[in-house]
C-alpha cells in the first residue's frame, strides 16, 4: 500500500513538471508537432494520400519522372512529383512512413519486452543468471546493430521455406531489429532493479511472501519505467533507421510494399540523371522524423533527470 501511494505521488509530480517544462520549451513543442504529424499521416495514409501506390490502377507508367508541381514540367495533381513507376511520390511517402513506423514501433516494443524482462530477472535474482545475461549482452554490444539485424535476418531466411519468405518478411525484419536493440533495455532495467532491490518496500513484499514475479512486475517495474521510457523513445528512432537501412540494402520489406528506405534506394538510382525529387523528399521525411523523435527523447530524459537540465 505504501509503495503504491509513493509511486502515485511520484507519477503525479512528474506529470505536472513534464507539462510545465513542455509548455516552456519551443524546441520540444516543434518536435512533438512533427512527430504527431508523422504518426497521423502514417495512420491515416489511406484517407490522406491522393492515390494508393499499391493499386496498379491508380497510376500510369506514362506519368513517370514528373517533377514537383511548382516546377516548369510539373503537374498540379502530383505535388512533389512521381517516381520511376509513375506513382505519386507524396502517396508513396505517406504509405512508406506508415510501414517504417509499424516495423520500427513493433521492433522497439519487442526489444523493450525482451530486454526489460531479462534485465528485471537479472537484477532481482543475480547470480549465474545475471552473469549469463550480461555476458550475452556484452558480446552483442561488440557488434554493430545493423550487423546483428543482418545476421538474424539471414539466419531466418535460411531456416524458413522459400515460399514463406514474402509472407513473413515483415515479421522477420521486426524480430531481427528487436534482437539488435534489447541490450539497452536489459542493462538499464538491471541497474535500476539493483537499486530498487534493497529498498524497504521490496523487502516488505518479500517478508509478506509475495511471488517474485509479482514483486518484479507490480512493485519494481513501475518505479524503473522512467529510464526505460527514455530508452524506448531513442530506440524507436534507431529502429526506424535500421529498417530504412535494411530496406535500402535490399533485405528489408518487399519491393511491392515500399518503405522510406526502399524509396530512397530507388531514388539514388536516378539522382545523377536529374530526377532529384525521388530521393530528396523521402530522405528529408526520414531525417526530420528521426530528429524530432530524438529531440523528444532528450526532453523526456531531462524531465526525468533534473540534474541534466
Amino acid at each position: 500500500m505504501l509503495s503504491n501511494i509513493k509511486a502515485n505521488w511520484k507519477r503525479a509530480s512528474i506529470e505536472n513538471e513534464f507539462l510545465y517544462l513542455f509548455l516552456h520549451n519551443r524546441v520540444a513543442q516543434v518536435a512533438a508537432f512533427v512527430a504527431f504529424v508523422s504518426i497521423v499521416g502514417a495512420l491515416f495514409a489511406p484517407l490522406i494520400a491522393p492515390t494508393d501506390p499499391y493499386d496498379l490502377k491508380s497510376f500510369s507508367i506514362l506519368d513517370n519522372f514528373l517533377p514537383p508541381a511548382w516546377t516548369e514540367m510539373g503537374e498540379a495533381k502530383f505535388l512533389i512529383g512521381t517516381d520511376d513507376q509513375g506513382r505519386d511520390l507524396l502517396s508513396s511517402i505517406l504509405y512508406g512512413t506508415r510501414l517504417s513506423l509499424i516495423v520500427g514501433l513493433s521492433a522497439m516494443i519487442f526489444a523493450a519486452i525482451l530486454g526489460t524482462s531479462l534485465g528485471l530477472a537479472a537484477g532481482y535474482f543475480g547470480g549465474k543468471f545475471d552473469a549469463v545475461v550480461m555476458r550475452v549482452a556484452d558480446v552483442q554490444l561488440s557488434l554493430p546493430a545493423i550487423l546483428t539485424a543482418l545476421l538474424v535476418d539471414g539466419i531466418a531466411r535460411g531456416i524458413l521455406p522459400r515460399e514463406q519468405h514474402e509472407d513473413l518478411l515483415i515479421v522477420v525484419l521486426t524480430v531481427a531489429i528487436g534482437l539488435s536493440l534489447w541490450v539497452n533495455f536489459a542493462r538499464v532495467a538491471r541497474a535500476s532493479t539493483f537499486v530498487e532491490r534493497n529498498k524497504e518496500y521490496v523487502q516488505a513484499d518479500e517478508i509478506m511472501g509475495l511471488h517474485p514475479l509479482r514483486i518484479m512486475l507490480v512493485s519494481i517495474l513501475p518505479n524503473i519505467m522512467g529510464p526505460l521510457l527514455v530508452i524506448g523513445t531513442v530506440d524507436l528512432a534507431v529502429a526506424v533507421l535500421l529498417e530504412s537501412t535494411l530496406s535500402f540494402l535490399g533485405v528489408g520489406v518487399p519491393p511491392n510494399q515500399p518503405s522510406l528506405g526502399t524509396l530512397i534506394r530507388i531514388g539514388t538510382e536516378y539522382i545523377f540523371s536529374g530526377e532529384w525529387w525521388i530521393v530528396v523528399f523521402p530522405s528529408m521525411t526520414l531525417v526530420i522524423m528521426i530528429v524530432s523523435v530524438n529531440i523528444l527523447g532528450d526532453f523526456i530524459r531531462d524531465v526525468l533527470n533534473p540534474r541534466l537540465r
